[in-house]
């Protein structure tokens, strides 16, 4: 169990400084979401985004920095190999947690100076009750398990379908083609 809310990680018996407030954490779940980036570049940016001193971690000891920023963006755990339905997108539902994640905390959590992350997914995890959040998430989850949506869900998500429906990134050649047949 861990105690400590880290701000350094070690690779190789050495500390490293990492980047552990939640806006960096979300900006680096932006970068590796962009359909603009390959795979390695993806990678890169979130390097580049957690370890201010990236250039100081030797180049042989990048995969092991890779597996430290998963494991602190897990908060501390190691993540199970089987893959779970997508009910979040932190970028596109972020305007809809801030709201409970406010209430759960007592504050505006975007005028905190620092939050660090496991303590902001802390409060993320209290988010319940009849918040719009959860109504979205609890729809989502009913959709990626092929359950049947009672009449009042279904109603609600013919309503708020945008909401709902995850956004798949578009990339600008793709948002260019869109343009040219006028539909963005």
């Amino acid at each position: 169990m861990i105690y400590d809310l880290p701000t350094s990680v070690k690779i190789d018996g050495k500390d490293y400084e990492i980047r552990s407030d939640y806006r960096a954490v979300l900006d680096i779940c932006t970068a590796l979401s962009d359909p603009e980036l390959t795979d390695q570049e993806k990678i890169l940016v979130a390097l580049s985004i957690f370890y201010p001193d990236l250039d100081e971690i030797p180049p042989d000891m990048l995969e092991q920095a890779v597996k430290k920023c998963f494991w602190f963006i897990d908060c501390g755990e190691i993540s199970p190999q089987k893959k779970a339905p997508k009910l979040m997108d932190w970028e596109q539902d972020f305007k809809h947690i801030v709201a409970p994640i406010n209430r759960v905390c007592g504050r505006e959590i975007r005028l905190a100076e620092y939050m660090h992350w496991w303590t902001f997914v802390a409060f993320y995890h209290e988010i319940g009750g009849e918040c719009l959040f959860a109504q979205i998430v609890r729809v989502r989850d009913h959709l990626a398990r092929g359950k049947k949506l009672d009449k009042e869900d279904r109603e609600w998500y013919r309503r708020n379908r945008e909401l709902v429906d995850l956004k798949r990134p578009t990339t600008t050649e793709e948002n260019e083609l869109l343009k040219q047949w006028g539909g963005g």
